[in-house]
């Protein structure tokens, strides 16, 4: 168990980070930032506003145009970048520590999973960067095509609560490894992090003014970075909600590049044929339970055919004890405290609401740990969803698991894809051809066979329809951040 000593031992500095220097909001205003884990007072946070996302707009217009950073080799970029992976963890139980404070999350995957992963995704992109080769078109002979990237410029990032700093990581690595100065907006719900990855990131070696943090609230300080006239780029990871209106934010502005990572419903496909049955209910199970619930590409939607659907629920029924939510300060926690009060009286809201539409209640669907004062609930199953219910149409974005059934490939098809979401899905078969078949008719951005959520920084993550536009990891990410520029040369060749 983390003690309370190494708790009141962090430093929490809620003040936002503009050209390279921490200051107070403008207006002097501040919100509170308030634990899931046990209703605490952490520190109080910058509440900036339009001036606050100005100031950070015109730091990073300045660093941008006078080349600190996009003036350096590729090489130098890289090994800076490598360094700012480092600082990471050389800073990781402190990090750690801070993310499961600020959202509630077990310290023991803050620690394993969201360091780790945010260090190595800036690290593999400060790899990447003098790696990649501009290239020249195949014209006739009279011409010298040269094709080059080239930094978009000003690139504004705001990203959700759930995991604060993996999707920072995986947007500000590539748009920072191209050339770009950034300015992220980190939500009001966990922005502690952030914060402390730009003061890292001037320890590394990144010049001032390059990488900005503004914390704030959506209204006041995320719309004025979507609608500003010298932000570049918008790049998103939220609700499918706000990411229409930063679609139409970019529009209604200078036409900035809006890449959008929304939400998901995503279905997870249990044929009877699965060639691990065990295997097949623990991910179930343990994906969706994963960070309480509150993931993008959390397998909400468990269709199982109904020839294998009694025993299938019997083996996830008793795994479900192992996932009772606990204190995540506490090592051995595995699922850990709602974001907070907001959020946790939407998931019960949800219950209620599959409760009332008929569908069966197997576990959970309480609220759990009251007297703590932090925000947990009971992990949750419901049997006998049908896909009109809301339950399983919406993203409720907390540990509720919707169990459907389905008769044939052709059935599941159907009921799978009729969502407004598009992000992932998986599908369990001991058939080649199923399998294929099945994936390819799946609308998602990515499936997984005989798995969930096996995962690599190399692999692009993104979906289709109402989830979103663009893709985070992998090199196809370099693609939201640089402009693709043609330089036509005439040769006159004298021989």
């Amino acid at each position: 168990m983390i003690t309370s000593d190494a708790v009141q031992a962090l430093k929490l500095d809620g003040r936002a980070l503009i050209n390279g220097k921490r200051q107070a909001s403008k207006s002097g205003a501040t919100f509170d930032c308030i634990s899931p884990v046990d209703g605490r007072l952490l520190t109080q946070v910058a509440r900036c506003e339009q001036a606050d996302v100005d100031d950070a707009v015109a730091a990073a217009r300045a660093a941008f145009e006078d080349k600190r950073w996009r003036g350096k080799a590729p090489a130098q970029r890289k090994r800076i970048m490598i360094a700012f992976a480092d600082q990471l963890l050389q800073h990781a139980d402190e990090l750690a520590l801070t993310e499961t404070l600020d959202m509630g999350k077990p310290v023991k995957y803050a620690r394993s999973v969201d360091v780790n992963s945010a260090s190595n995704c800036l690290r593999w992109y400060g790899e990447a960067v003098d790696k990649i080769y501009d290239e020249i078109a195949p014209t006739a002979s009279t011409g010298l095509a040269l094709i080059q990237r080239e930094p978009v410029g000003v690139v504004g990032v705001i990203v959700p609560w759930n995991y604060p700093m993996i999707m920072a990581a995986w947007k500000i690595a590539p748009a920072l490894a191209a050339g770009n100065s950034v300015v992220l907006k980190p939500s009001e719900k966990s922005p502690l992090t952030a914060l402390r990855l730009a003061e890292l990131a001037l320890e590394a070696g990144i010049p001032p003014g390059v990488f900005n943090v503004v914390p704030g609230f959506g209204p006041e300080a995320g719309s004025p970075l979507a609608l500003h006239m010298d932000v570049d780029c918008i790049a998103f990871t939220g609700s499918t909600r706000v990411g229409k209106q930063i679609h139409v934010m970019a529009g209604q502005s200078n036409l900035k590049r809006a890449w959008t990572e929304l939400g998901g419903k995503s279905p997870n496909i249990v044929f009877a044929d699965c060639p691990n049955l065990d295997r097949a209910v623990e991910a179930a199970i343990g994906s969706i339970f994963f960070n309480q619930g509150e993931s993008c590409n959390a397998p909400s939607r468990l269709f199982v055919e109904a020839s294998i659907k009694d025993a299938f629920l019997e083996k996830a029924l008793a795994l479900v004890p192992g996932y009772a939510p606990a204190n995540p300060l506490d090592p051995s926690t595995v699922m850990g405290a709602i974001v907070d009060k907001t959020q946790l009286n939407s998931v019960l809201r949800y219950i209620e609401l599959g409760k009332s539409e008929g569908a069966r209640l197997l576990a959970g669907g309480e609220q759990a740990l009251i007297d703590t004062g932090g925000c947990y609930v009971q992990p949750t199953i419901f049997d006998g969803v049908k896909n009109e219910m809301a339950i399983a149409r919406e993203e409720i974005f907390g540990p509720v698991l919707s169990v459907l059934s389905f008769t044939d490939a052709a059935d599941v098809v159907r009921q799978a894809n009729a969502s407004v979401y598009g992000l992932q899905a998986a599908v369990w078969t001991r058939d080649i051809n199923k399998a294929h078949g099945v994936a390819r008719a799946l609308r998602v951005g990515t499936v997984h066979v005989n798995q969930y959520d096996e995962d690599d920084i190399t692999v692009p993550f993104g979906g289709y329809k109402q989830s979103g536009v663009g893709r985070d990891k992998s090199l196809h990410a370099f693609d939201k951040y640089t402009e693709t520029k043609t330089t036509w040369i005439r040769i006159d060749s004298p021989v």
